[in-house]
């Protein structure tokens, strides 16, 4: 996908229909589903099916996700369910078919969040690698030219410096994954000067100096940075700040969860903006996506974990 450019405002789900037809073009991906027992969470993945993104295997209790199809009056002909009893083992059991090699994504249904994460994390049976796990929210702001990430805001409560380097090298490796070009990232704190009485300050100006040294690669950084200089080019000038990426930023490191959620969800509800998830750092992409989400988000977090996959099988992007 080419590099987005400022221009004029694009209209609502634009980004995400890009994402989810470059992702009709790409073979279709190995994707565990788990616990689908829920209208929406069925409907998404099925959906994502017949539109040649994933090709799902479904984990739960066969009764129940039969019930749930016979509701939406859809057909599972055809595809692979695995009866498990509960959640909990379908959470476990969705990290074997990962270990074992028959799936290259794994797609959360209607379990718990914390349910499905404790089996990826699980240290000796997991899906573990040396990067932290980290979630990244997608947005399609339509008031914003650009295809815009926040990280983290659902998985990292308080991350430390080493955590937050993580995060931040996991969201610029999806951009750059997903043919988005190189990404302007922008580590957030309430001021743009460093202070001690601001710890996040302090992180981002650490951050800004590991991406100098190359502990951090791909991407230009620069912190901290207000929300306000961040994305406004015209509040970056007022401030005087001198940055490539004042501004313009297409990847937003936020402080901490609370601060990425309230972000998040200010965004969704006052901006009507749209909000794809997925966690990275785990051996493969999870598509993540909230009870409350309509079905586009979940098609478009299936699009983006699709083209992540894709990228990281092959290691080169998809060029729109």
């Amino acid at each position: 996908m080419k590099a987005e450019t400022a221009g004029a405002a694009p209209r609502r789900h634009e980004k995400y229909d890009r994402l989810i037809a470059k992702a009709r073009e790409i073979p279709a991906v190995a994707t565990a589903v788990v616990h689908p027992c829920d209208e929406t969470s069925l409907k998404g993945a099925l959906k994502a099916a017949a539109d040649g993104m994933i090709v799902p295997t479904f984990v739960g209790p066969e009764r129940k996700i039969r019930e749930t199809a016979q509701k939406i009056k859809m057909e599972l002909a055809g595809f692979d369910i695995i009866d498990v009893p509960h959640s909990h083992a379908a959470a476990a059991k969705e990290v074997e078919l990962v270990r074992t090699g028959k799936v290259e994504l794994l797609m959360k249904g209607s379990l718990h969040t914390d349910e499905l994460l404790a089996e990826v994390t699980r240290r000796e049976t997991g899906l573990r690698t040396a990067r932290r796990i980290s979630h990244v929210f997608i947005m399609d702001v339509p008031t914003y030219p650009k295809t815009l990430f926040i990280t983290d805001a659902a998985v990292n409560i308080f991350p430390d410096l080493e955590a937050k380097r993580d995060i931040v090298q996991n969201a610029i490796d999806l951009h750059n994954g997903l043919g988005l070009g190189e990404p302007k990232v922008a580590i957030l704190s309430a001021v743009e000067t460093v202070t001690p009485k601001i710890p996040s300050t302090i992180d981002a100006a650490a951050l800004c100096k590991m991406a100098d040294r190359g502990q951090i690669t791909g991407a230009e950084v620069d912190g901290p940075l207000a929300f306000d200089n961040a994305i406004s080019p015209e509040a970056a000038r007022i401030k005087g700040i001198k940055s490539a990426v004042a501004g313009q930023a297409q990847i937003l490191i936020v402080p901490d969860l609370e601060a990425g959620n309230m972000l998040a969800k200010n965004l969704t509800f006052l901006s009507n903006a749209d909000a794809a998830g997925i966690v990275l750092g785990a051996r493969v992409p999870i598509i993540l996506t909230s009870r409350a989400d309509e079905i586009r988000t979940r098609m478009a977090s299936c699009a983006v974990a699709a083209l992540y996959a894709n990228y990281l099988r092959a290691k080169q992007p998809v060029q729109v």
